[in-house]
C-alpha cells in the first residue's frame, strides 16, 4: 500500500485492480465511477491545493490495495458526490445500481455526523459509526481508505484540527481496524496519529531509528542470507522480508518504560512458504541452528484470532547475538494478515450466491460482528452503548476456549459470568457455577488467556443482582439489568391490573362495564399511554394510582395533586417491625425498638441503649442524646439481609409553590420510597418550612431521594431531622 500522498492517475488504480478482478463488465464499471466522479467534482480544490479527484482516486487506490471487490471501488470513487445536494441519488442509482449507491449512503451518513457538539450528541454519533459497521462492512473499508488518505493531508489544516482528528482516529477507527484484522491500515493510521497528536514524540523517535538504520539493516541482511541459506539446503521455497517495526509501537512499548535499546524487536523478518506444514518445519530448522528466546513463541497458525489472522510467531537469538523476532506464514496468510476481511471480498469464483455466502461466512468468524449486533438489539442509550463497545469491544483481549475448543474473546479482567453471557443471554441467566481448566471456581474468578470454560446451568435458575457488581464487561451487566427489568415489568403489571380490579370492586363497577372502547380511548389519552399493559405497569410502579386513573373517566371533581396530598397526610403511620434486622452483640431474643429521636434506618452506624422495662432503644451513633451516655450502651448492628422499609422524617425548606409537594412526592416513584405523611411546619414571607415523613429500605436509596429532592428548582435545602 502507497505510505503517502500521491497525485495518482486512473491508470494506477487500473492496475491494481487487474491483479484480481477480471470481468470485464466489472472494470467498465469501474471506469465509469471513475469518470463520474472526474466529472462532477470538476474545479474542486482540496486544502492542500489539489483538484479533488486526487482525494477519490487515492481512496480508490487504497481499496484496490485491499482487494476490495468491485462495488466497493466503485463506491470509493463515488463516496463523496452525495455530499454536494446538486447532485442527484436517483441519478446515481440509475448508472450504478442500489448496491453500489447504498455503500455510498452508508459513507455519506458517516461522514455528515459532527464530533465537535456537546458530549450527548457525540456519543450518538459515534454509536452510528459503530452501528454502520453491521449494515455492510463494507462502508467501514470505505471509511478507513478516506480517513487513511485524509490522516496523509492532514499537514494542510489546522494545528487544533489535527490533534481532534487524531484523537478521534485512534479512539474508534485504529481499533475497528485492528479487529477487521486490517494490520497494513492500522499500523499506517496508528503512525500517523502519534505524529499530528505528539509531534515531538514522534519526530524523536525517528531520528533515533535513523541513526541505527544503517547497522540495524546490515544485521537484518545477515540474519536474512543466513536464514536464506539453511531453507534452500532443505529445498523449502519461501520469500523473506526484513520488516520495520511501527514507530506507533515502539512508542506505546517506551511509554510503558522500556528504553529504545532494549526494545529487541526493532529487528524483524518476515518468511513466506507456500503450506502450513512447511510453516512449522521452517520453525523446527530455525530453532534448531538459533537459540528461541523463551516465553516469546506464539502459534497463531492452529489457533487462529477472531480476526482470522494467522502467522507463527518467535524471538531467536540470531547473528551477532542481537535479537530477531520472526514471523512465518503462508502467502494466503499474509494477505488475510494485512487486509483482514476485507481480502474475502476479492472472490474469484461468480454464482448467484458467492458474495452472500462470503460475507455470511465472515460474520460468523468475526465475534466483533456478532457482539455489535447483540448490543445493538439491548435498550441502551447511546453512552451505554458507546461505553460498552469500548470497554468490551476495543479493549486489550483474552481468548479464552468452551469445553468444543470454540475460542471466545473477553476483554482482559473478564470473568466466568462474562463469559456465559457472551455465549448467549440463556446460558447466562440459567448459570449456577463455573469450571475453568477441570476445576471448580467462583464466580469472581478473573480468567486467564487459554482458559477452558464450561458453565454450568440449571433451567430454573436465574441470575442474582449481585453478579452485577461481579460482571467486569458492560454487556453482562446490561444482560443481567435487562433480565432483572422485564421479571419487575411483569410484576408491576400484575400489581396494576390488581390494583385496577379493586377500585372497580370498591366503585360497584364491573370490568367490562367500565372498559367499553370509548372509555379505554379516553383513559389511555388522559394518562398518556400506548395500551393498558404500558397503564397497569405505571400504576404497579407507583408512577400513578388506580384512583387517579379511573377518575379521568369518571369525572371526580378532586384534582390530581388534591387527591395525592389527601391520600399522603391521611395515611395511617404505622411502626414497623423490626425482629431480627438488629442484632444485639451476645444476646438472643431481646426487645429492640428503634429510636423516634434519631429514626435510624439500614446503613445508618447504631448503637444500642437498654432502657428500663422496654429492651434495647436503638440510635444512630450521631444521635445527639447518646452524646455524653457511656453506661448501659450495648453494640448492635444491622442484619445483612435486611429487606423491610424503616421510617425516617426529612426537614425540607422550600419556596412557596402550589406544585413543590406534588415534586417531593413524584421523586419517590422512582426511589423505592413511601411517603407516609407530610406537614407543613412553618410559612416565612416566601418559604416553607415541611416535615416529609416516608419509608426507605437504606441509606444508600436515602441519600439519592435528598440529593433528587435538592435537585428541584423549588427547594432550597433537605435535612434528616432529628427531635
Amino acid at each position: 500500500m502507497t505510505k503517502l500522498n500521491q497525485n495518482l492517475c486512473f491508470e494506477d488504480v487500473q492496475n491494481v485492480v487487474k491483479t484480481y478482478i477480471i470481468q470485464d463488465e466489472e472494470l467498465k464499471l469501474i471506469e465509469k465511477a471513475y469518470l463520474y466522479a472526474l466529472e462532477k467534482h470538476r474545479g474542486e480544490k482540496r486544502l492542500t491545493g489539489d483538484d479533488y479527484i486526487n482525494h477519490p482516486l487515492n481512496v480508490a487506490h487504497i481499496l484496490a490495495s485491499m482487494n476490495a471487490d468491485y462495488e466497493t471501488i466503485c463506491a470509493g470513487f463515488l463516496h463523496d458526490i452525495l455530499e454536494n445536494p446538486d447532485n442527484s441519488r436517483e441519478e446515481l442509482v440509475e448508472q450504478f445500481g442500489e448496491e453500489i449507491v447504498a455503500l455510498v449512503d452508508g459513507i455519506t451518513t458517516i461522514n455528515r455526523l459532527s464530533f465537535n457538539g456537546d458530549s450527548d450528541s457525540k456519543l450518538a454519533s459515534q454509536r452510528k459509526i459503530l452501528v454502520g459497521l453491521t449494515e455492510d462492512v463494507r462502508v467501514i473499508f470505505i471509511k478507513l481508505a478516506d480517513r487513511l488518505h485524509n490522516m496523509r493531508t492532514l499537514w494542510a489544516t489546522p494545528s487544533a484540527s489535527q490533534k481532534e482528528k487524531a484523537k478521534e482516529t485512534l479512539d474508534i477507527l485504529v481499533p475497528i481496524a485492528a479487529r477487521l484484522g486490517m494490520n497494513q491500515i492500522k499500523s499506517e493510521l496508528e503512525d500517523l496519529c502519534l505524529r499530528y497528536s505528539k509531534p515531538d514524540v514522534y519526530f524523536s523517535i525517528v531520528e533515533r531509528l535513523n541513526e541505527t538504520k544503517l547497522e540495524r539493516d546490515q544485521s537484518v541482511e545477515k540474519m536474512i542470507d543466513e536464514v536464506h541459506h539453511i531453507l534452500e539446503e532443505h529445498g523449502i521455497k519461501h520469500k523473506i522480508k526484513g520488516r520495520s517495526k511501527s514507530i506507533y509501537s515502539i512508542y506505546k512499548k517506551m511509554d510503558k518504560g522500556k528504553r529504545f535499546n532494549d526494545i529487541y524487536d526493532l529487528s524483524a523478518m518476515r518468511i513466506f512458504v507456500d503450506t502450513e506444514s512447511e510453516c512449522y518445519l521452517v520453525l523446527g530448522l530455525i530453532h534448531a541452528r538459533f537459540k528461541p528466546m523463551p516465553k516469546r513463541f506464539k502459534d497463531y497458525v492452529a489457533n487462529p484470532k477472531p480476526n482470522m489472522y494467522q502467522s507463527l510467531h518467535t524471538t531467536v537469538f540470531g547473528v551477532d547475538d542481537k535479537l530477531f523476532e520472526i514471523q512465518i506464514r503462508t502467502y494466503e496468510m499474509d494477505r488475510i494478515a494485512e487486509n483482514g476481511i476485507a481480502s474475502h471480498w476479492s472472490y474469484k469464483e461468480h454464482g448467484s450466491n458467492v458474495k452472500a455466502n462470503i460475507q455470511n461466512a465472515m460474520e460468523q468468524k468475526l465475534q466483533f460482528f456478532k457482539t455489535i449486533m447483540d448490543l445493538r438489539k439491548e435498550e441502551s442509550s447511546d453512552e451505554a452503548f458507546v461505553d460498552s463497545v469500548k470497554s468490551d469491544l476495543l479493549k486489550e483481549s483474552i481468548y479464552v476456549f468452551t469445553p468444543k475448543g470454540d475460542a471466545i474473546e473477553l476483554p482482559n479482567g473478564s470473568t466466568p459470568i462474562d463469559f456465559a453471557y457472551r455465549v448467549h443471554s440463556k446460558v447466562g441467566d440459567s448459570m449456577v457455577g463455573a469450571i475453568v481448566n477441570n476445576q471448580i471456581v467462583s464466580l469472581d474468578y478473573v480468567l486467564k488467556d487459554g482458559d477452558i470454560v464450561n458453565i454450568k446451568t440449571n433451567k430454573s435458575a436465574i441470575p442474582s443482582k449481585e453478579w452485577m457488581n461481579i460482571a467486569y464487561t458492560q454487556q453482562a451487566k446490561n444482560k443481567i439489568k435487562s433480565f432483572f427489568n422485564k421479571a419487575d415489568k411483569e410484576e408491576y403489571l400484575k400489581k396494576g391490573e390488581e390494583e385496577v380490579k379493586a377500585e372497580l370492586r370498591k366503585r360497584k363497577t364491573s370490568f367490562h362495564e367500565f372498559f367499553t372502547p370509548e372509555n379505554t380511548e379516553k383513559l389511555l389519552a388522559e394518562t398518556k399511554c400506548a395500551n393498558l399493559d404500558e397503564l397497569y405497569i405505571s400504576i404497579g410502579n407507583g408512577k400513578t394510582t388506580a384512583t387517579l386513573a379511573l377518575n379521568t373517566v369518571q369525572n371526580n371533581n378532586d384534582t390530581k395533586e388534591e387527591l395525592i396530598l389527601k391520600k399522603v397526610t391521611e395515611r395511617e403511620v404505622k411502626p414497623v417491625q423490626i425482629k431480627d434486622d438488629i442484632l444485639v452483640e451476645g444476646i438472643d431474643s431481646l426487645k429492640v425498638n428503634i429510636a423516634n429521636c434519631c429514626q435510624p434506618i439500614p446503613g445508618d452506624p447504631v448503637v444500642g441503649y437498654i432502657t428500663k422495662g422496654n429492651g434495647v432503644s436503638v440510635h444512630r451513633i450521631t444521635c445527639p442524646n447518646m452524646e455524653n451516655v457511656d453506661e448501659r450502651v450495648i453494640a448492635v448492628h444491622w442484619n445483612d439481609t435486611v429487606s423491610k422499609k424503616y421510617h425516617t422524617s426529612l426537614l425540607i425548606e422550600a419556596e412557596n409553590s402550589k406544585n413543590v409537594l406534588l415534586d417531593v412526592i413524584s421523586k419517590t416513584s422512582s426511589g423505592d420510597i413511601i411517603v407516609d405523611s407530610i406537614n407543613t411546619l412553618k410559612r416565612t414571607g416566601d418559604t416553607s418550612l415541611i416535615e416529609v415523613t416516608i419509608r426507605v429500605p437504606n441509606l444508600e436509596k436515602l441519600r439519592k431521594f435528598m440529593n433528587d429532592l435538592e435537585s428541584l428548582k423549588h427547594i432550597i435545602s433537605v435535612e434528616r431531622l432529628i427531635k
